[in-house]
């Protein structure tokens, strides 16, 4: 009988470590995905230590985040899980993503959807991020640099919107660009106080909100380096 292959194994990017590594860590964090099997496999299928910088490679399977450069950092992997569980992702879903990062998040998110906008403000992370996406098959993620306050209105309505760096308040722009009957998913509050992870969900005129964790992220900031 031929050997079995590992469904979740990237090839030219994983080795058995890396795949036992993703396994245990996605294991380990399966509760904040609230156990839903599609979000767990997108996960999975994602070789998160391709989207860390080489001197963070052997950390790349802890569940915290990492520096990436720029004063911005990876989120660490169970917000990840929460955050992409909190979005209800469809396949037939358009996601816009603001704050690019890495491009892990929008990697996973592209596992779950139809495609996937993503905006990031600082260009030297924007463009290596395009790049990592694009060598690893990411097809289906368009990279944008720009402010993501004023996102990619070409593309809306959006059918979610995830927001991965805290502005003070819910941008009133972004919430604009959210479907009817879409959700958005993002942290609010200040850099050095209270922040909270929340989702909105669009009902025609009126908009539901709904806390769910207490969180820690990067301001979201405009064009001219400040926050709103």
């Amino acid at each position: 009988m031929g050997q079995t292959v590992d469904p979740f194994f990237v090839p030219g990017v994983d080795d058995e470590d890396t795949v036992r590594r993703r396994r245990a860590l996605v294991r380990s964090i399966e509760r904040d995905a609230r156990g839903d099997r599609p979000v767990i496999h997108a996960m999975l299928s994602v070789p998160r230590h391709a989207f860390v910088p080489p001197y963070w490679y052997f950390r790349a399977y802890e569940d915290g985040p990492l520096t990436i450069g720029h004063g911005q950092t990876i989120s660490q992997p169970a917000v990840v899980a929460m955050m992409t569980f909190a979005l209800r992702p469809e396949p037939h879903h358009t996601i816009l993503e603001v704050g690019t990062g890495s491009g892990y998040q929008a990697a996973v998110l592209s596992r779950l959807v139809k495609r996937v906008e993503t905006v990031e403000i600082i260009e030297p992370l924007a463009v290596t991020a395009a790049e990592t996406l694009r060598s690893l098959g990411y097809d289906n993620v368009r990279v944008h640099v720009g402010d993501g306050y004023d996102a990619v209105k070409d593309a809306a309505p959006f059918d979610g919107i995830i927001v991965t760096a805290a502005p003070e308040r819910v941008p009133e722009g972004l919430l604009a660009q959210l479907r009817d009957g879409g959700r958005m998913v993002l942290p609010v509050g200040p850099e050095f106080g209270i922040q909270e992870l929340i989702v909105l969900r669009r009902r025609g005129n009126d908009i539901e909100r709904k806390s769910i964790a207490p969180v820690r992220f990067v301001p979201m900031v405009k064009k001219d380096g400040t926050a709103r």
